[in-house]
C-alpha cells in the first residue's frame, strides 16, 4: 500500500473515513485507541496516516496486555473484538502498510525515537521492528537491567552448618527437596524466584525460609532483619499472612523466631510503596527514597504488571533480599505485560542449566545470571486424582488428554470429590441441563444463609469458601452479573419466597441489583484504606443482634464487621471472574465457559479456574469451548524474556 500523507485537518477524520476507519470497522481498533493516536498526532504535528495508524496500534497493544507491537508479524497475529452476531472480518485483507516503507516513515516521524538512544521527549520508540509506547520500553529496560544486576550479584555469606541443620529440621517431609533448594537459594542470594503451580507449597516454603533468615540473623548477633510481605491484591496479601502465621505454629523453631513470624503483616504492593502526596502516578518509595526493608517477599507475582514491577524494583534496596513468588502458568496481570512468566522464562519449561551451542562449535554457554536464582516447584500437595490429571493435561496443552479426563466423569457431587462435566452451553442450556449446578449452588447457599441468619460471621465465612462459580466475563449470558442473579433466584425459590421480596433491608428489590440480605456474599472491588479492605477481599452479610445487618470479613486476628452503608465498592460474589479468583481456593468450583470464539477464553484462564478447586469441580461448556481454551495459550508481546534470557 502506498503511504498516505494528510493535512492536519484530515488527521482528525482518520477514525471516521480514513485509514484507521478500516481497522476500527474490523474490530481491531477501539475508539480510545484512535483518540489517543489523534492527540499524539496533534501534539507532534504528524500528518502521515501510516504513522498515526502505528500509534493507534501501539495504544491498542497496551490495552489488550501487550508491552510492544511487533510490526513484522502483526498482520498474521492481530485479533479483533467483535460484537455478538457480527461477522468476523478478514484481518489479513485490511490495508496494511508495506512493512519497509512503514518502518522508514516511523523512523522519520517526530513521534518516534529509534533504538535505545535519545528521544526522551518522544511518545513512541521503534526497536528493530517492535514499536513501543516509550514509557513501557523504559520500564521493560529498567526491569531487565535491575534483575540482571541482582541475578549476577555474588552469593551472600551464610552459616552453612546452621543452614544445613535448619533445612533438615524445617523440611523433614519426604519429597521436599525442591523446597529446601528454594529456601537455600533465597537465603544465599539477593534475588530469587520461587515458582510453581497451585498446591506446590510455595507459601509454606516462604514461611520456613523466613524462619531460616531469622535464625541466621540471631546466630550472627547482628540486627534482626526488617521483613516486608506483599502481594498485588489485598486478598492475596491476607492469605499470605494467614499461611505464614499458621505455618509458624507448627515449626520446630525457637519461640522468639515463632513470635517474629506471627508478628509479620502483609500488605498490597501499592500500600508497601506508599501513596505519593503530590501525585497519583508516583509512589512515596522510589529510587530516591528506597524501602527500609532487608527482606521483601512478593506473593502472586503473576498478577503484577510491568509498570508496577518497575516501580517495585527501583524501591527495593540493591542490598536487600528480594523473593518473587508465584505461578508462571496462571493468568497474567489485567494490565500490560506477563512479567513473572517472562522472568521465569525457559526455567519454567524445564530448560537445562546450560544451552548447547551449534555443533560443531563453541562449548555450551551458560544461561543468564537469573537462571541460578529460579526454583520451580512441581510436586503437588493440594489435590490428586482427576483434578490433578485435568490440571496437568491443561498445562500441557493436551486437548485429547483433557477430554479423556472429563468425558467419563458424569457423576454428581454426592459421589465424592472429583470432576464433573456438563457438555452444555451455559448461555442457552435448559433448566434440566443445569440441574447439578443448581443443586450445589442451593446447597452451599442454604448453609451460608443459615449461618448468616444466626449472626455467626465465622461460620458464614467458612460456608462462603465452600463454593464459587467462575466466569470468563463480567457481563453477558455467561458473565458474572448473569450468574449472580441466577444464583439469587435459585436461592429465593428454594426458600419459598418471591424474588427479593422478604429479605431484611431489601424490600421490593430484584435479585442482582445489589440489595442487602443475610447470606449475601460480596467481593470488594476497590481498595479502602480507611476500612483496611482491599480489592479482592470477600465478605458476607450477617444478621446483627437487635436487627439490621453487618458485613463480616476475615482477618488474621479473627472476624471483623462493617456496616453495609460504609461499603462503597462491592459486588455480589456467588460468581466472580477467574481473574479475581486468583490466589483463592474453594472446596467446590463451577467453571462456566463462554463461546469458543471468546477472546478471553485461554489455556491460562481455564487452568486458573480449574485449579481453584480443592475437592470438586464442575466444568460447564461444550467440547468446542473446552478445546478452544486448551489450544489457545496467552501470547503477550514483550521483549523482557529476550532481554533476560537472550
Amino acid at each position: 500500500m502506498a503511504v498516505t500523507h494528510l493535512g492536519a485537518d484530515a488527521v482528525l477524520r482518520l477514525g471516521e473515513d480514513g485509514l484507521l476507519a478500516s481497522f476500527s470497522a474490523a474490530g481491531v481498533l477501539a475508539a480510545s485507541d484512535i483518540h489517543v493516536a489523534h492527540v499524539l498526532a496533534r501534539l507532534g504535528s504528524e500528518t502521515d496516516a501510516s504513522v498515526v495508524l502505528a500509534a493507534a496500534l501501539a495504544v491498542r497493544s497496551r490495552r489488550v496486555g501487550h508491552v510492544l507491537t511487533e510490526l513484522s508479524t502483526l498482520r498474521e497475529t492481530v485479533t479483533a473484538e467483535m460484537d455478538e452476531g457480527q461477522d468476523e472480518a478478514d484481518l489479513a485483507s485490511l490495508p496494511w502498510p508495506d512493512l519497509p516503507a512503514w518502518l522508514h516513515r516511523l523512523a522519520l516521524s517526530p513521534l518516534v525515537a529509534i533504538g535505545a538512544g535519545g528521544g526522551d521527549d518522544r511518545p513512541l520508540r521503534l526497536v528493530g521492528r517492535a514499536l513501543y509506547l516509550d514509557r513501557y520500553w523504559r520500564d521493560e529496560r529498567a526491569v531487565a537491567q535491575d534483575l540482571e544486576g541482582r541475578g549476577r550479584a555474588e552469593p551472600l555469606p551464610v552459616d552453612k552448618t546452621l543452614l544445613a541443620e535448619g533445612l533438615v529440621r524445617l523440611f523433614p517431609e519426604e519429597g521436599t527437596g525442591a523446597q529446601r533448594q528454594a529456601a537455600a537459594n533465597a537465603l544465599s542470594r539477593l534475588f530469587s524466584v520461587i515458582a510453581g503451580g497451585p498446591g506446590t507449597g510455595k507459601t509454606t516454603t516462604v514461611a520456613r525460609l523466613l524462619a531460616l533468615v531469622e535464625e541466621q540473623a540471631m546466630s550472627a548477633g547482628g540486627a534482626l532483619p526488617l521483613v516486608a510481605l506483599a502481594a498485588p491484591t489485598g486478598k492475596a496479601a491476607a492469605r499470605m499472612a494467614e499461611t505464614v502465621h499458621g505455618e509458624a505454629g507448627g515449626l520446630d523453631v525457637d519461640e522468639a523466631v515463632r513470635r517474629r513470624l506471627r508478628a509479620l503483616e502483609a500488605s498490597t504492593v501499592h500500600r508497601l510503596l506508599g501513596r505519593h502526596p503530590a501525585s497519583s502516578n508516583r509512589f512515596r518509595h522510589d529510587g530516591d527514597n528506597q524501602l527500609p526493608h532487608d527482606v521483601v517477599v512478593i506473593d502472586e507475582t503473576s498478577m503484577m504488571s510491568l509498570p508496577l514491577m518497575a516501580r517495585l524494583l527501583e524501591a527495593v534496596r540493591p542490598d536487600a533480599h528480594l523473593v518473587l513468588v508465584g505461578d508462571h502458568e496462571q493468568l497474567a496481570s489485567v494490565e500490560a505485560g506477563a512479567v513473572f512468566g517472562d522472568i521465569v522464562g525457559p526455567a519454567g519449561r524445564g530448560s537445562p542449566a546450560t544451552e548447547p551451542g551449534p555443533a560443531p562449535g563453541p562449548a555450551p554457554r551458560p544461561v543468564p545470571g537469573i537462571a541460578s536464582s529460579i526454583t520451580v516447584l512441581e510436586a503437588n500437595y493440594r489435590f490428586a486424582g482427576p483434578l490433578a490429571q485435568l490440571a496437568g493435561a491443561i498445562h500441557a496443552g493436551d486437548g485429547d488428554g483433557v477430554m479423556d479426563v472429563l468425558s467419563p466423569r458424569q457423576g454428581v457431587p454426592d459421589a465424592g470429590g472429583g470432576v464433573q462435566w456438563l457438555a452444555v452451553d451455559p448461555a442457552t442450556a435448559a433448566a434440566d441441563g443445569l440441574a447439578p449446578v443448581r443443586m450445589i449452588v442451593v446447597r452451599a447457599g442454604r448453609a451460608l444463609a443459615e449461618a448468616a441468619g444466626r449472626g455467626d460471621g465465622a461460620a458464614a465465612l467458612d460456608a462462603l469458601g465452600r463454593l464459587r462459580m467462575l466466569c470468563a466475563h463480567r457481563a453477558g449470558p455467561v458473565g458474572v452479573s448473569t450468574w449472580n442473579t441466577r444464583a439469587e433466584r435459585w436461592l429465593a425459590a428454594d426458600a419459598g419466597e418471591p424474588s427479593g421480596s422478604s429479605r431484611p433491608e431489601n424490600a421490593g428489590a430484584e435479585p442482582g441489583d445489589g440489595g442487602w440480605y443475610p447470606g449475601r456474599p460480596v467481593v470488594v472491588t476497590e481498595n479502602d484504606y480507611s476500612l483496611d479492605l482491599f480489592n479482592g477481599d470477600t465478605g458476607v452479610a450477617i444478621a446483627r443482634p437487635g436487627g439490621g445487618l453487618v458485613v463480616a470479613f476475615r482477618r488474621a486476628a479473627g472476624t471483623v464487621t462493617v456496616s453495609p452503608g460504609r461499603l462503597a465498592a462491592v459486588q455480589t460474589a456467588f460468581a466472580m471472574t477467574a481473574h479475581r479468583a486468583q490466589g483463592s481456593e474453594f472446596d467446590q468450583v463451577v467453571v462456566l465457559l463462554p463461546s469458543p470464539t471468546s477472546r478471553v477464553l485461554t489455556r491460562e484462564l481455564l487452568f486458573t479456574a480449574v485449579t481453584r478447586a480443592r475437592w470438586y469441580l464442575v466444568v460447564v461448556g461444550p467440547e468446542e469451548s473446552v478445546r478452544a481454551a486448551v489450544g489457545r495459550p496467552i501470547a503477550r508481546a514483550s521483549g523482557l524474556t529476550a532481554a533476560l534470557w537472550g
